[in-house]
Protein backbone atom coordinates (compact mmCIF):
# COMPACT_ATOMS: atom_id res chain seq x y z
CA UNK A 1 0.00 0.00 0.00
CA UNK A 2 0.97 4.10 -0.79
CA UNK A 3 2.61 4.71 3.09
CA UNK A 4 1.47 8.05 2.13
CA UNK A 5 -2.37 7.52 1.67
CA UNK A 6 -5.39 6.90 4.11
CA UNK A 7 -8.19 5.70 2.08
CA UNK A 8 -11.79 6.38 3.91
CA UNK A 9 -13.92 3.82 5.76
CA UNK A 10 -17.36 5.57 5.25
CA UNK A 11 -19.83 4.63 8.04
CA UNK A 12 -22.10 2.03 6.79
CA UNK A 13 -25.52 3.09 6.45
CA UNK A 14 -29.06 1.19 7.24
CA UNK A 15 -30.86 1.96 3.60
CA UNK A 16 -34.30 0.96 2.92
CA UNK A 17 -33.46 -2.45 1.58
CA UNK A 18 -31.33 -3.65 4.33
CA UNK A 19 -33.69 -5.03 7.00
CA UNK A 20 -32.00 -6.00 10.16
CA UNK A 21 -32.95 -8.63 11.62
CA UNK A 22 -33.88 -10.41 8.38
CA UNK A 23 -32.86 -14.24 9.21
CA UNK A 24 -31.65 -16.48 6.84
CA UNK A 25 -34.65 -18.59 5.15
CA UNK A 26 -32.91 -22.70 4.26
CA UNK A 27 -36.49 -23.17 2.38
CA UNK A 28 -36.66 -20.13 0.59
CA UNK A 29 -32.79 -20.33 -0.36
CA UNK A 30 -33.06 -24.26 -1.53
CA UNK A 31 -36.26 -23.29 -3.27
CA UNK A 32 -34.15 -20.71 -5.36
CA UNK A 33 -31.56 -23.21 -6.08
CA UNK A 34 -33.79 -25.58 -7.24
CA UNK A 35 -35.03 -22.69 -9.98
CA UNK A 36 -31.23 -22.57 -10.83
CA UNK A 37 -31.17 -26.27 -11.27
CA UNK A 38 -34.36 -26.45 -13.25
CA UNK A 39 -32.83 -23.94 -15.76
CA UNK A 40 -29.26 -26.52 -16.23
CA UNK A 41 -31.89 -29.11 -16.94
CA UNK A 42 -33.50 -27.34 -19.53
CA UNK A 43 -29.75 -25.96 -20.86
CA UNK A 44 -28.10 -29.64 -20.46
CA UNK A 45 -28.32 -30.86 -24.32
CA UNK A 46 -27.33 -27.63 -25.46
CA UNK A 47 -24.61 -26.42 -23.43
CA UNK A 48 -22.48 -30.00 -23.02
CA UNK A 49 -20.54 -29.20 -26.30
CA UNK A 50 -21.47 -26.27 -26.62
CA UNK A 51 -21.44 -22.84 -24.48
CA UNK A 52 -23.70 -19.58 -23.61
CA UNK A 53 -22.60 -16.71 -25.13
CA UNK A 54 -21.58 -13.83 -22.63
CA UNK A 55 -24.74 -12.27 -22.95
CA UNK A 56 -28.19 -12.68 -24.05
CA UNK A 57 -30.38 -11.44 -26.61
CA UNK A 58 -34.12 -11.34 -25.81
CA UNK A 59 -33.28 -13.44 -22.58
CA UNK A 60 -31.77 -15.96 -24.70
CA UNK A 61 -28.56 -17.21 -24.99
CA UNK A 62 -27.07 -18.18 -28.02
CA UNK A 63 -24.98 -21.20 -28.09
CA UNK A 64 -21.21 -20.48 -28.86
CA UNK A 65 -18.02 -22.20 -29.26
CA UNK A 66 -15.22 -22.19 -26.39
CA UNK A 67 -13.30 -18.67 -27.36
CA UNK A 68 -14.74 -16.30 -24.96
CA UNK A 69 -13.12 -14.90 -21.50
CA UNK A 70 -16.90 -15.94 -20.07
CA UNK A 71 -17.45 -20.11 -21.46
CA UNK A 72 -16.32 -21.00 -17.94
CA UNK A 73 -18.99 -19.60 -16.03
CA UNK A 74 -21.46 -22.29 -17.74
CA UNK A 75 -19.06 -24.87 -16.48
CA UNK A 76 -18.48 -23.49 -13.34
CA UNK A 77 -22.37 -23.71 -13.05
CA UNK A 78 -22.29 -27.40 -13.92
CA UNK A 79 -19.94 -28.48 -10.93
CA UNK A 80 -21.65 -26.26 -8.16
CA UNK A 81 -24.69 -28.63 -9.25
CA UNK A 82 -23.01 -31.85 -9.52
CA UNK A 83 -22.27 -30.59 -5.90
CA UNK A 84 -25.63 -29.58 -4.22
CA UNK A 85 -27.18 -32.70 -5.85
CA UNK A 86 -24.51 -35.54 -6.66
CA UNK A 87 -25.77 -36.48 -10.24
CA UNK A 88 -23.26 -37.78 -12.57
CA UNK A 89 -25.33 -36.05 -15.50
CA UNK A 90 -24.16 -32.66 -14.30
CA UNK A 91 -20.17 -34.34 -13.35
CA UNK A 92 -20.58 -35.93 -17.32
CA UNK A 93 -21.50 -32.59 -19.08
CA UNK A 94 -18.32 -30.50 -17.09
CA UNK A 95 -16.47 -33.09 -17.46
CA UNK A 96 -17.05 -33.23 -21.17
CA UNK A 97 -16.19 -28.93 -21.10
CA UNK A 98 -12.56 -29.38 -19.38
CA UNK A 99 -11.74 -31.41 -22.42
CA UNK A 100 -12.40 -28.56 -24.44
CA UNK A 101 -10.38 -26.28 -21.70
CA UNK A 102 -7.87 -28.32 -22.45
CA UNK A 103 -7.69 -28.61 -25.94
CA UNK A 104 -8.30 -24.56 -25.91
CA UNK A 105 -4.96 -24.11 -23.62
CA UNK A 106 -2.95 -26.50 -25.69
CA UNK A 107 -3.65 -25.13 -29.07
CA UNK A 108 -3.25 -21.47 -27.64
CA UNK A 109 -6.79 -20.43 -28.93
CA UNK A 110 -7.52 -17.25 -27.80
CA UNK A 111 -5.26 -17.45 -24.29
CA UNK A 112 -4.11 -13.69 -24.94
CA UNK A 113 -5.77 -11.95 -21.60
CA UNK A 114 -5.49 -11.97 -18.23
CA UNK A 115 -8.94 -13.73 -17.99
CA UNK A 116 -7.22 -17.35 -17.31
CA UNK A 117 -8.04 -17.36 -14.35
CA UNK A 118 -11.53 -17.32 -14.84
CA UNK A 119 -11.68 -19.22 -17.38
CA UNK A 120 -9.14 -22.31 -15.64
CA UNK A 121 -10.63 -22.03 -12.03
CA UNK A 122 -14.34 -22.46 -12.62
CA UNK A 123 -13.44 -25.38 -14.84
CA UNK A 124 -10.31 -27.34 -14.42
CA UNK A 125 -9.43 -26.22 -11.17
CA UNK A 126 -12.63 -27.00 -10.13
CA UNK A 127 -13.04 -30.31 -11.49
CA UNK A 128 -9.73 -31.09 -9.85
CA UNK A 129 -10.46 -30.28 -6.28
CA UNK A 130 -13.96 -32.17 -6.95
CA UNK A 131 -12.76 -35.31 -8.64
CA UNK A 132 -9.05 -35.47 -8.21
CA UNK A 133 -9.04 -35.30 -12.27
CA UNK A 134 -4.85 -35.17 -12.93
CA UNK A 135 -5.64 -34.30 -16.68
CA UNK A 136 -7.65 -31.13 -15.13
CA UNK A 137 -4.85 -30.22 -12.99
CA UNK A 138 -2.41 -30.48 -15.81
CA UNK A 139 -4.50 -27.94 -18.09
CA UNK A 140 -4.90 -25.44 -15.11
CA UNK A 141 -1.46 -25.73 -13.91
CA UNK A 142 -0.62 -25.25 -18.05
CA UNK A 143 -3.14 -22.31 -18.15
CA UNK A 144 -1.08 -20.73 -14.98
CA UNK A 145 1.79 -20.80 -17.18
CA UNK A 146 0.13 -19.03 -20.12
CA UNK A 147 -0.70 -16.45 -17.51
CA UNK A 148 2.35 -15.63 -16.25
CA UNK A 149 3.28 -14.46 -19.31
CA UNK A 150 1.21 -11.65 -19.34
CA UNK A 151 3.27 -10.79 -16.09
CA UNK A 152 5.26 -7.26 -16.48
CA UNK A 153 8.17 -7.64 -13.39
CA UNK A 154 9.04 -4.07 -13.74
CA UNK A 155 5.53 -2.57 -13.34
CA UNK A 156 4.37 -5.82 -11.20
CA UNK A 157 0.89 -6.66 -13.13
CA UNK A 158 -0.62 -9.00 -15.25
CA UNK A 159 -1.05 -7.03 -18.41
CA UNK A 160 -5.20 -7.33 -19.06
CA UNK A 161 -5.27 -7.75 -22.89
CA UNK A 162 -3.67 -7.57 -25.83
CA UNK A 163 -0.60 -7.99 -27.48
CA UNK A 164 2.07 -7.20 -24.76
CA UNK A 165 3.78 -4.83 -27.14
CA UNK A 166 0.38 -2.68 -28.10
CA UNK A 167 0.98 0.43 -27.08
CA UNK A 168 -2.71 0.90 -26.55
CA UNK A 169 -2.39 -2.39 -23.98
CA UNK A 170 1.32 -2.00 -22.32
CA UNK A 171 0.78 -1.73 -18.64
CA UNK A 172 -2.71 -1.50 -18.23
CA UNK A 173 -4.11 -3.69 -15.39
CA UNK A 174 -8.15 -4.02 -15.20
CA UNK A 175 -9.91 -4.24 -11.63
CA UNK A 176 -11.55 -7.88 -13.09
CA UNK A 177 -7.68 -9.24 -12.80
CA UNK A 178 -8.25 -9.56 -9.06
CA UNK A 179 -10.28 -12.81 -9.78
CA UNK A 180 -7.38 -14.43 -11.92
CA UNK A 181 -5.23 -14.06 -9.57
CA UNK A 182 -6.36 -17.66 -7.23
CA UNK A 183 -5.10 -19.47 -10.44
CA UNK A 184 -1.69 -18.07 -9.67
CA UNK A 185 -1.60 -18.57 -6.02
CA UNK A 186 -3.29 -22.44 -6.48
CA UNK A 187 -0.18 -23.21 -8.99
CA UNK A 188 2.26 -22.19 -5.81
CA UNK A 189 0.75 -24.61 -4.35
CA UNK A 190 0.70 -27.23 -6.46
CA UNK A 191 4.01 -26.77 -7.79
CA UNK A 192 5.84 -25.34 -5.28
CA UNK A 193 7.17 -22.76 -7.16
CA UNK A 194 6.58 -19.19 -5.70
CA UNK A 195 6.91 -17.20 -8.80
CA UNK A 196 2.97 -17.56 -9.81
CA UNK A 197 2.40 -16.55 -5.80
CA UNK A 198 4.69 -13.90 -5.87
CA UNK A 199 3.39 -12.37 -9.06
CA UNK A 200 -0.42 -12.11 -7.78
CA UNK A 201 1.39 -10.58 -4.84
CA UNK A 202 2.62 -7.79 -6.39
CA UNK A 203 -0.48 -7.42 -8.88
CA UNK A 204 -2.95 -6.89 -5.67
CA UNK A 205 -0.40 -4.95 -4.16
CA UNK A 206 -0.51 -2.32 -7.55
CA UNK A 207 -4.19 -2.65 -7.88
CA UNK A 208 -4.67 -1.70 -4.08
CA UNK A 209 -2.23 1.27 -4.57
CA UNK A 210 -3.16 2.35 -7.93
CA UNK A 211 -7.14 1.29 -8.99
CA UNK A 212 -8.92 1.79 -5.48
CA UNK A 213 -9.10 5.51 -5.34
CA UNK A 214 -9.01 7.38 -1.97
CA UNK A 215 -12.43 7.59 -1.35
CA UNK A 216 -12.63 3.59 -1.84
CA UNK A 217 -14.52 3.72 -5.22
CA UNK A 218 -12.58 2.04 -8.10
CA UNK A 219 -10.97 2.98 -11.60
CA UNK A 220 -11.51 0.11 -13.83
CA UNK A 221 -8.15 -0.05 -15.73
CA UNK A 222 -5.01 1.81 -14.55
CA UNK A 223 -2.09 1.95 -16.63
CA UNK A 224 1.68 1.76 -15.32
CA UNK A 225 4.94 2.46 -17.15
CA UNK A 226 6.13 -1.24 -18.61
CA UNK A 227 9.77 0.32 -18.51
CA UNK A 228 10.09 2.59 -15.08
CA UNK A 229 7.11 0.61 -13.22
CA UNK A 230 5.73 4.38 -12.20
CA UNK A 231 2.32 4.86 -12.42
CA UNK A 232 0.49 6.64 -14.85
CA UNK A 233 -3.09 7.18 -14.97
CA UNK A 234 -6.09 5.62 -14.31
CA UNK A 235 -9.37 5.40 -16.70
CA UNK A 236 -12.43 3.47 -17.23
CA UNK A 237 -13.78 1.03 -19.99
CA UNK A 238 -17.22 0.22 -19.36
CA UNK A 239 -18.17 2.54 -16.37
CA UNK A 240 -19.88 6.31 -17.35
CA UNK A 241 -16.77 8.22 -17.37
CA UNK A 242 -12.89 7.70 -15.91
CA UNK A 243 -14.12 9.49 -12.33
CA UNK A 244 -17.24 7.33 -11.77
CA UNK A 245 -17.37 3.94 -10.18
CA UNK A 246 -18.45 1.12 -12.81
CA UNK A 247 -20.35 -1.24 -10.37
CA UNK A 248 -19.31 -4.40 -11.49
CA UNK A 249 -15.67 -3.02 -11.51
CA UNK A 250 -16.25 -2.57 -7.56
CA UNK A 251 -17.79 -5.59 -7.00
CA UNK A 252 -15.09 -7.69 -8.23
CA UNK A 253 -12.64 -5.43 -6.02
CA UNK A 254 -15.15 -6.74 -3.13
CA UNK A 255 -14.90 -10.26 -4.27
CA UNK A 256 -11.15 -10.47 -5.42
CA UNK A 257 -9.41 -8.53 -2.45
CA UNK A 258 -10.73 -10.78 0.14
CA UNK A 259 -9.72 -14.32 -2.50
CA UNK A 260 -6.38 -12.79 -1.90
CA UNK A 261 -6.53 -12.41 1.57
CA UNK A 262 -7.40 -16.35 1.09
CA UNK A 263 -3.73 -17.23 0.05
CA UNK A 264 -1.97 -14.47 1.69
CA UNK A 265 -3.18 -13.62 5.41
CA UNK A 266 -2.62 -9.81 4.51
CA UNK A 267 -4.83 -8.00 6.85
CA UNK A 268 -5.12 -5.22 4.66
CA UNK A 269 -6.56 -6.72 2.28
CA UNK A 270 -9.32 -6.98 4.56
CA UNK A 271 -9.52 -3.37 5.78
CA UNK A 272 -9.83 -3.01 1.70
CA UNK A 273 -12.41 -4.83 1.13
CA UNK A 274 -14.50 -3.26 3.76
CA UNK A 275 -13.75 0.17 2.35
CA UNK A 276 -14.55 -0.89 -0.69
CA UNK A 277 -17.79 -2.80 0.52
CA UNK A 278 -18.97 0.36 2.35
CA UNK A 279 -18.92 2.39 -0.74
CA UNK A 280 -20.90 -0.15 -2.86
CA UNK A 281 -23.80 -0.51 -0.30
CA UNK A 282 -24.21 3.04 0.59
CA UNK A 283 -24.61 3.54 -3.31
CA UNK A 284 -27.74 1.19 -3.47
CA UNK A 285 -31.14 1.78 -4.38
CA UNK A 286 -34.06 1.23 -2.30
CA UNK A 287 -34.40 -2.86 -3.53
CA UNK A 288 -30.29 -3.01 -3.27
CA UNK A 289 -29.89 -3.76 -6.20
CA UNK A 290 -27.15 -1.63 -8.03
CA UNK A 291 -27.08 -0.06 -11.33
CA UNK A 292 -24.88 -0.30 -13.54
CA UNK A 293 -22.67 2.41 -12.47
CA UNK A 294 -22.76 3.73 -8.95
CA UNK A 295 -22.57 7.20 -10.08
CA UNK A 296 -26.19 6.56 -10.60
CA UNK A 297 -28.82 5.69 -7.35
CA UNK A 298 -31.76 6.54 -8.07
CA UNK A 299 -34.46 7.21 -11.29
CA UNK A 300 -35.27 4.87 -14.16
CA UNK A 301 -33.49 6.26 -16.62
CA UNK A 302 -30.91 4.07 -16.11
CA UNK A 303 -30.39 0.33 -16.00
CA UNK A 304 -29.31 -2.51 -12.69
CA UNK A 305 -26.90 -4.50 -12.97
CA UNK A 306 -27.75 -7.85 -11.53
CA UNK A 307 -24.05 -9.22 -11.81
CA UNK A 308 -22.81 -6.78 -9.97
CA UNK A 309 -24.98 -7.24 -7.31
CA UNK A 310 -24.30 -11.26 -7.07
CA UNK A 311 -20.79 -10.81 -7.31
CA UNK A 312 -21.21 -8.17 -4.48
CA UNK A 313 -22.91 -10.88 -2.59
CA UNK A 314 -19.93 -13.59 -3.26
CA UNK A 315 -17.43 -10.97 -2.06
CA UNK A 316 -19.00 -10.50 1.22
CA UNK A 317 -19.91 -13.82 2.17
CA UNK A 318 -16.26 -14.02 1.80
CA UNK A 319 -15.30 -11.15 3.88
CA UNK A 320 -17.62 -12.29 6.34
CA UNK A 321 -15.85 -15.59 6.56
CA UNK A 322 -12.85 -14.31 7.43
CA UNK A 323 -13.44 -11.73 9.70
CA UNK A 324 -13.15 -12.48 13.62
CA UNK A 325 -16.40 -13.04 15.70
CA UNK A 326 -15.77 -9.75 17.42
CA UNK A 327 -15.44 -7.93 14.77
CA UNK A 328 -18.27 -5.06 14.72
CA UNK A 329 -19.60 -5.24 11.08
CA UNK A 330 -19.13 -9.01 10.62
CA UNK A 331 -22.80 -9.78 10.95
CA UNK A 332 -24.09 -6.76 8.50
CA UNK A 333 -21.49 -8.07 5.40
CA UNK A 334 -23.29 -11.32 5.93
CA UNK A 335 -26.78 -9.68 6.48
CA UNK A 336 -26.00 -7.45 2.97
CA UNK A 337 -25.28 -10.47 1.11
CA UNK A 338 -28.60 -12.27 1.93
CA UNK A 339 -30.62 -9.33 1.26
CA UNK A 340 -29.14 -8.75 -2.17
CA UNK A 341 -29.59 -12.71 -2.96
CA UNK A 342 -33.12 -12.60 -1.61
CA UNK A 343 -34.10 -9.39 -3.92
CA UNK A 344 -32.51 -10.85 -6.73
CA UNK A 345 -34.41 -14.32 -6.08
CA UNK A 346 -37.52 -12.15 -5.98
CA UNK A 347 -37.82 -9.39 -8.48
CA UNK A 348 -34.60 -10.35 -11.16
CA UNK A 349 -34.95 -14.20 -12.24
CA UNK A 350 -36.47 -15.16 -15.07
CA UNK A 351 -39.08 -16.83 -13.36
CA UNK A 352 -41.73 -15.12 -14.94
CA UNK A 353 -39.98 -14.92 -18.86
CA UNK A 354 -40.74 -19.09 -19.76
CA UNK A 355 -38.66 -18.65 -22.95
CA UNK A 356 -35.15 -17.76 -21.47
CA UNK A 357 -32.79 -19.84 -21.15
CA UNK A 358 -30.70 -17.85 -18.38
CA UNK A 359 -31.35 -17.27 -14.66
CA UNK A 360 -30.73 -13.75 -14.05
CA UNK A 361 -32.11 -10.77 -15.68
CA UNK A 362 -31.51 -6.92 -15.79
CA UNK A 363 -27.65 -7.29 -16.38
CA UNK A 364 -25.37 -5.22 -18.10
CA UNK A 365 -22.10 -6.26 -20.50
CA UNK A 366 -21.42 -3.28 -21.74
CA UNK A 367 -23.39 -0.33 -21.61
CA UNK A 368 -20.97 2.20 -23.48
CA UNK A 369 -20.35 -0.14 -26.36
CA UNK A 370 -24.05 -1.01 -26.28
CA UNK A 371 -23.23 -4.85 -24.99
CA UNK A 372 -25.61 -6.82 -23.32
CA UNK A 373 -27.71 -4.16 -21.94
CA UNK A 374 -30.90 -4.91 -19.71
CA UNK A 375 -30.03 -8.86 -20.75
CA UNK A 376 -28.91 -11.94 -19.29
CA UNK A 377 -25.27 -12.24 -18.41
CA UNK A 378 -23.85 -15.80 -17.87
CA UNK A 379 -21.26 -14.32 -15.08
CA UNK A 380 -24.43 -13.13 -13.01
CA UNK A 381 -25.93 -16.65 -13.57
CA UNK A 382 -22.79 -18.18 -12.21
CA UNK A 383 -22.60 -15.94 -8.92
CA UNK A 384 -25.86 -15.70 -8.30
CA UNK A 385 -26.06 -19.23 -8.08
CA UNK A 386 -22.51 -19.50 -5.98
CA UNK A 387 -24.08 -16.93 -3.30
CA UNK A 388 -27.44 -19.52 -3.29
CA UNK A 389 -24.74 -22.46 -2.49
CA UNK A 390 -22.76 -20.51 -0.05
CA UNK A 391 -25.94 -19.71 1.89
CA UNK A 392 -26.75 -23.08 2.08
CA UNK A 393 -23.75 -24.84 3.27
CA UNK A 394 -20.03 -24.57 4.38
CA UNK A 395 -18.75 -24.41 0.61
CA UNK A 396 -15.18 -25.06 -0.16
CA UNK A 397 -14.41 -22.17 -2.88
CA UNK A 398 -13.13 -23.02 -6.53
CA UNK A 399 -11.05 -19.89 -6.57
Amino acid sequence: MRETREIALEPLCMGPWMEEGDALDPAFIERSIRFVLDKIDANLATFTHQFPAAASRDLVYPATENKDWTTSFWTGMLWLAYEVTGDAKYREAAEIQVKSFTKRAETRFETDTHDLGFLYSLSCVAAYKLTGSEEAKATALLAAELLMERYVEQAGILQAWGDMNDPEQQGRMIIDCNMNLPLLYWASEQTGDPKYAQAAKNHVKQAANYIVRDDASTYHTYYMDVVTGEPRFGQTHQGYDDNSCWARGQAWGIYGFPLSYTYTQDNELLTLTKKLSHYFLNRLPKDGISYWDLIFVYGNEQERDSSAAAITACGLLELYKHLDAGDWDRGMYRQAAWQIVKALSVSYTTAGEPHSNGVLKHGVYNKPRKMGIDECVIWGDYYYFEALVRLSRDWKSYW
